[in-house]
């Protein structure tokens, strides 16, 4: 039988020590680096939900209702909350060999760490998508820059705008590049080494490193915005003091030659 597996990324980070200590009494709790795995009371053995402390989460076997309670539960835990929360849902059963395959992914048991080495891919993948659709706006809010830059051959923007610009542009940058690591092959697998042949299953199925490659070619062109920005500011700035050293000059050349006719 099929069954939900559900991925969320809800916020910047949670705060997991605090989601630890609120449903310890009540549920089982176990916990890895930088993850905790819960399981309700109330549901089969083979259910649960992996939170990360970048703020994601992996739901196995919860119905869409559940789902939106545990959503609703952990909104108190959550460290800077996103407008629009990402989400990646898939299916998983049980067969001999593991695979991923039609958005299925087949388990060989219902071990909670080969579950857990496909979370971590899960989990990879919609933190990527956060990060995808925020490069993807910044690229979009700022494409006129280059265009204008390209039709006139100048920025028409005043110093504050161009300023603000960016101050946006590194701010975005700054969110990404804090976060970024979480993109790597997660420190679980050092010492768990063989489960990370599971983890590559997820991660090639989803792609994560030709994401990541894109996601890095895309930072780069925000920097390389930054640096016109950068560039014109300076420009712009060079333009004043000329015009201020050319005001000076005239105003010499003005004061001399009304003493010369005094």
């Amino acid at each position: 039988m099929q069954q939900r597996c559900t991925a969320y990324s809800t916020a910047t980070g949670y705060q997991l020590k605090s989601i630890a200590q609120a449903l310890q009494n009540k549920h089982q709790i176990v916990q890895f680096r930088d993850v905790i795995y819960v399981r309700f009371q109330e549901t089969p053995e083979d259910t649960g939900l992996f939170i990360f402390a970048y703020g994601a989460l992996v739901i196995w076997g919860l119905d869409p209702h559940q789902e939106a309670a545990v959503l609703e539960l952990i909104k108190a835990y959550e460290v800077e909350p996103y407008d629009h929360p990402e989400k990646e849902s898939l299916e998983y059963t049980y067969n001999t060999q593991p695979s991923v395959a039609n958005d299925l992914i087949t388990l060989a048991s219902t071990d909670l760490e080969a579950r857990l080495a496909f979370s971590h891919g899960l989990a990879q993948s919609v933190k990527l998508c956060v990060f995808e659709e925020k490069v993807r706006k910044t690229i979009t809010l700022t494409k006129t820059i280059p265009q204008n830059l390209s039709k006139y051959g100048r920025i028409s923007l005043s110093r504050k705008e161009i300023r603000k610009k960016m101050g946006e542009l590194f701010i975005e940058r700054s969110s990404i590049n804090l976060h970024f690591d979480v993109l790597d092959v997660p420190e679980f697998f050092w010492e768990n080494y063989e489960l990370e042949p599971l983890y590559t299953i997820i991660a090639k199925y989803l792609d994560l490193e030709t994401r990541v490659q894109v996601l890095n070619q895309r930072l780069d062109v925000i920097h390389d915005l930054y640096e016109v920005l950068a560039n014109e500011l300076n420009h712009q700035h060079s333009s004043f003091l000329e015009w201020i050293i050319i005001i000076l000059i005239a105003i010499e050349v003005v004061a001399s030659f009304v003493r010369e006719l005094v």
